[in-house]
């Protein structure tokens, strides 16, 4: 999916099924969801794997190494290719000189002495590592929030047919300015956040996602200009302290007929 419009690109496939519906059987085709193993490799070092939908995976590389905090800005990134290789894709991500040794120091200190124990409490802690704080100022009125997720669910396709998750970000000015899907939730957000940067959007909007707020999503959509988040599901306890700690407005259970509110209301007026 490209800004908003639907397509395909690999993302789905078409596979025989057999339908009993109301006691009778009828032969045919459904459009199924797609993944592939993606690894993730940073610097010729392989950084993480994820099963993903085989689309957007540039937004992919650099949504995940911004979201993870590989880099702060598009601009340490100097370059990003998509590979086949043996057993799936690599998605090589190259970063400046700077970045590139404070990585080498991190996986260093990661990887600990032999047979040490810190290293895992160390990924533990990282795990629920605290979001960073919102930038930028943004409010919305109720309706404005509709009109985002309007514009949002018409933009989607696998989510849709419930085989995927999608995100988007829009702004009262513009609409929706980006929307990417993935049949991971995380992946989704991540192809999301790529787009955002790669496009040069610095000003705040709100981001919209279809799958339930985890305190994970919640870190990652805190590195969008993302003062408003907003959520089809429900969130758990952990992601509405993580928007508390994020300065965040957190919108659960967005739906036609409203929506659910329960950090930093004061964002959304005329309530």
């Amino acid at each position: 999916m490209t800004d908003g419009s639907k397509q395909d690109n690999g993302a789905r496939q078409a596979l025989p099924r057999i339908s009993w519906r109301a006691g009778e059987s009828t032969h045919g085709f459904r459009d199924l969801a797609t993944e592939i193993p993606v690894a993730l490799v940073h610097d010729a070092v392989v950084t993480a794997i994820r099963a993903a939908t085989p689309a957007d995976l540039e937004d992919l590389a650099v949504g995940f190494t911004l979201s993870e905090g590989l880099a702060d800005m598009l601009e340490q990134i100097q370059s990003v290719e998509i590979a086949a290789a043996d057993k799936g894709t690599e998605a090589r991500v190259w970063l400046d000189a700077p970045r590139s040794a404070q990585l080498t120091a991190l996986r260093a200190r990661a990887a600990g002495p032999t047979g040490a124990g810190p290293a895992g409490a160390e990924a533990l802690t990282e795990a629920f590592r605290p979001p960073v704080r919102v930038v930028g100022q943004l409010e919305l009125d109720a309706e404005d929030v509709q009109i985002g997720l309007r514009a949002f669910r018409e933009a989607l396709t696998l989510a849709l047919e419930g085989s995927g998750h999608g995100a988007g970000f829009w702004r009262p000015s513009h609409g929706l300015i980006a929307a990417r899907e993935d049949v991971d939730a995380q992946n989704a957000l991540d192809k999301l956040a790529g787009a955002v940067a790669r496009r040069g959007l610095r000003r705040p909007g709100m981001v919209m996602t279809t799958a339930p707020l985890t305190a994970e999503l919640v870190r990652r959509a805190a590195r969008i200009s993302a003062p408003i988040l907003a959520s089809a599901g429900p969130p758990t306890a952990p992601a509405v302290r993580a928007a508390e700690a994020a300065d965040m407005t957190l919108l659960a259970l967005a739906r036609g007929d409203g929506f659910e509110l329960y950090t930093r209301p004061d964002r959304i007026v005329g309530r």
